[in-house]
């Protein structure tokens, strides 16, 4: 008996195309969750970790710490904005290192070296002073957030006598930057607070010169603004 022939099927020639939009789907999916993630609502992000940490429990499984997932910074891009704002009017004096520009969790934190707007040990302003804190104020009040003014210090002790603690220097700082700010008539001082914080609050380690430098500082906090608000 003849074995039959078996009859082979033409190859394919188009089976790259389904690779290909597999691939498509995995990239869209990849750019939507990164999307997602840069817009996280925290609110939300937190009731969905409690209902999963809800869900593992009944189930008897131990929920993993949930700071994988909460530790998500979503970028803020108001927050991004005021900050390249800050840098840009700061530029036109210059290279300064007395002038820091940073972000945290509270906002936009505009940082001034103890000796750009002070002499030592007091808290009368320079004259030289006077240029940045306006330059300042002007962006206080274009940006319409709430804004605190706070004094820091390293933690060596006054040779002043003028005030009995670097508590007390720290407030004083804060305090006259805080009328230096009013007094340019135009901003709200109902957006407005200053404090003090001596030694307690350091940006470094007060164990070295450059830390001690660092230290002594007056930082202007822009509040953190959400995108739409």
């Amino acid at each position: 008996m003849r074995r039959k022939r078996k009859i082979e099927e033409p190859e394919n020639a188009d089976r790259w195309v389904v690779s290909y939009a597999d691939f498509i789907t995995l990239l869209f999916a990849l750019f939507t969750t990164l999307y997602a993630i840069s817009h996280v609502d925290l609110g939300k992000l937190e009731r969905f970790t409690g209902s999963m940490r809800s869900a593992f429990k009944v189930s008897g499984i131990e929920a993993v710490s949930s700071n994988v997932i909460v530790g998500i910074k979503p970028v803020n891009y108001v927050d991004v904005g005021l900050e390249k704002d800050l840098q840009e009017a700061f530029n036109k004096f210059g290279i300064l290192e007395g002038i820091v520009i940073s972000r945290d969790q509270r906002g936009v934190i505009l940082s001034f070296s103890d000796a750009l707007l002070f002499e030592s040990g007091s808290a009368d302003l320079r004259k030289e002073a006077r240029p940045f804190l306006a330059t300042a104020a002007a962006l206080i009040k274009r940006s319409q957030r709430l804004v605190s003014i706070e004094g820091h210090t390293d933690n060596l002790p006054l040779r002043s006598t003028r005030y009995a603690s670097n508590l007390e220097l720290s407030t004083a700082r804060a305090s006259r930057t805080y009328s230096f700010l009013l007094d340019e008539e135009v901003v709200n001082p109902e957006r407005l607070s200053a404090s003090g914080y001596g030694e307690y609050r350091p940006a470094a380690s007060n164990a070295s010169l450059e830390g001690r430098t660092r230290n002594r500082r007056v930082d202007i906090v822009f509040a953190s603004k959400r995108d739409g608000t």
